[in-house]
Formats: structure tokens, C-alpha cells, sequence
């Protein structure tokens, strides 16, 4: 199955270090993040999940719910956890499903044979609390995910979704954002009070409507 966005996220049942847990239910009306990894006891894996660990509070702030899998079963994920908690300073409190049987590997297509044959890759997805599925990334095995970048695209999918605004390149928080070429000048005049700066007729700026 190849999932691409817009598409629902697929439900599923699923052991996990925290127990059974259904991916709906988990997820309740939060915003979700569902990423995999190659392995256990791998050393990027290991910075990575210290460092989601850390980032707890932030994704806290935005709502969300962070979920992590690999195809290692449950004694595994619970000595690794200890790894990891005793390695990067943390204390890991998310679920990390054990996809053993590559059930929820293969329905979310983090299986790519070209890359290894029973492996997943370093694939995440950020996925809304309507269940659809906003952002894909997929990064090989070697090389670790970039979690600011992750939090800067939940930021910008989260303004994008409350007051119907983009993100320009290299957008962060707290920057101006783009007026969509759909909304006209009237009505952007009426809907951003802050100000409407007019590059070109398809390219406006407006500050940042929630700062």
C-alpha cells in the first residue's frame, strides 16, 4: 500500500512497549507523529528517539502525540529503552510499537526492498487530527531526521490549517507568512489587519496572524 497525502491514515492493533494499543485511540483528537525505524539497539535510532524524548514539552504545546516503530519485538524495545534513557539523559514515555509480524510496516509502505528487504527505513509522518496524513519523509538508514525541521512543519501545517495562510522558504515561527493567491486583495485587506505587503499581485505578505 502506497500512502500519500491526503490520504487517511490507516488504522491499526498493534503490541507496543507501553502494551496493546489501537493507533486511533492513541492518537484521540491529537495531532499524531508515526515514525520507524531500522532497528533496535542502532546508533542513529538511539539519538533519535532520546532526542523525540526531549522534545516531549514541545510536542506537547502543539497537540501532539508522538508514536514510534520497529520490527524488533517487545523484550527488545524495553532494553533499548533503558539504553537510550541511560545514553542521551532522558526518560522515553512514547510507545514504540513491535511490528514483528511487518503488519503496520507494510500498511504504511515503510518496507522499501531496494533500500532492505526486511528492514524499515527512517520514514515519519505527521498526521492531523482528522486523521489524514499531512507531511511524509523518508531519510535513509544512515542518516538521522532533523526534529526542528519536524516541529517547524507541524507549526507551519497547524497556522496553515487555523487561518488559512502559507509558509514562505525557510519560514519559522514568528515570521511573516504568505496570503494565498486564491484570497483576493479586498478580502486580504478585510482578513489580515495587521497589514498586506505587495510583492507582486500572486506574492503578498502579512505578519504572522497568531503573534
Amino acid at each position: 500500500m502506497s500512502i500519500k497525502l491526503g490520504d487517511t491514515a490507516p488504522d491499526f492493533d498493534a503490541e507496543s512497549s507501553l502494551g496493546k494499543l489501537n493507533f486511533y485511540d492513541y492518537l484521540g483528537d491529537s495531532w499524531g507523529i508515526l515514525f520507524s525505524h531500522p532497528a533496535d539497539y542502532t546508533p542513529v535510532c538511539t539519538t533519535e528517539l532520546g532526542k523525540t524524548s526531549e522534545l516531549k514539552p514541545e510536542f506537547d504545546k502543539r497537540n501532539t502525540k508522538v508514536i514510534a516503530l520497529s520490527v524488533d519485538g517487545i523484550d527488545n524495545h524495553k532494553g533499548w529503552i533503558l539504553d537510550i534513557n541511560e545514553t542521551q539523559n532522558t526518560k522515553v514515555e512514547f510507545p514504540i510499537i513491535a511490528d514483528q509480524d511487518k503488519k503496520v510496516s507494510e500498511l504504511y509502505d515503510f518496507i522499501h526492498p531496494n533500500a532492505s528487504a526486511s528492514l524499515t527505513v527512517r520514514s515519519l509522518l505527521i498526521i492531523d487530527p482528522n486523521k489524514k496524513v499531512r507531511l511524509i519523509i523518508t531519510y535513509p538508514a544512515s542518516t538521522g531526521r532533523n526534529f526542528t525541521e519536524i516541529l517547524r512543519v507541524l507549526d507551519s501545517l497547524q497556522l496553515v490549517d487555523g487561518y488559512g495562510v502559507a509558509t514562505p522558504v525557510d519560514w519559522k515561527d514568528g515570521d511573516d507568512v504568505i496570503i494565498p493567491p486564491a484570497v483576493s486583495q479586498e478580502d486580504a485587506e478585510k482578513k489580515f489587519t495587521k497589514g498586506v505587503k505587495v510583492i507582486k499581485p500572486y506574492l503578498r505578505y502579512t505578519p504572522q496572524p497568531n503573534k
